[in-house]
């Protein structure tokens, strides 16, 4: 699935169920809410995000708890899951979106170059993809820009209808 198709799965699936959402982007740097907005209609559902390339406004912007992005670094599941929560809960929305990973071209903290982890924080709880993506920066961004949205998409499916 192209990116714009799975944003346009996402937003119509959040507009028929009239839910919010909310991004929190490291690799991506707002690429994730950049494809959103290009969809008609998103400001029905479109609450805003966080762009948290620097590894500290992961702690103070969106929440992540410090001690585990000293102990795991930011490249991780749980800080994936953790930055998602916070996009949700800083925001005011009822989906949380988020990306974190090494896009390249060097490896990060030992970690390499492609390993990238998407979280999808909702109503229901939070799941994490990790992703070993090939390419170069804008093949892995736009990849993992992709994969959150069709994470959202497989999770909104998956939920029961809003009461």
């Amino acid at each position: 699935m192209e990116m714009p198709v799975a944003a346009a799965a996402a937003v119509h699936a959040l507009v028929e169920r009239t839910e919010t959402l909310a991004t929190a982007e490291s690799l991506t740097g707002g690429l994730v809410a950049a494809t959103i907005v290009e969809i008609p209609g998103v400001s029905a559902v479109f609450r805003g995000g966080l762009i948290v390339y620097a590894t500290e406004l992961k702690a103070r912007l969106a929440g992540v708890p410090q001690q585990l992005l000293e102990e795991r670094g930011p490249v991780d599941g749980d800080v994936a899951a953790a930055l998602a929560s916070g996009a949700r809960e800083r925001c005011g929305a009822d989906w949380g979106l988020a990306t974190t990973g090494v896009a390249g071209p060097e490896p990060q903290d030992g970690k390499p170059v492609g390993l990238v982890y998407v979280a999808v924080a909702g109503p229901g709880g939070t799941r994490v993809r990790e992703l070993q993506l090939a390419g170069n920066r804008a093949a892995i961004r736009t990849e993992s820009v992709t994969a959150v949205l069709q994470l959202l998409t497989d999770m909104i499916h998956a939920a029961p209808a809003p009461a």
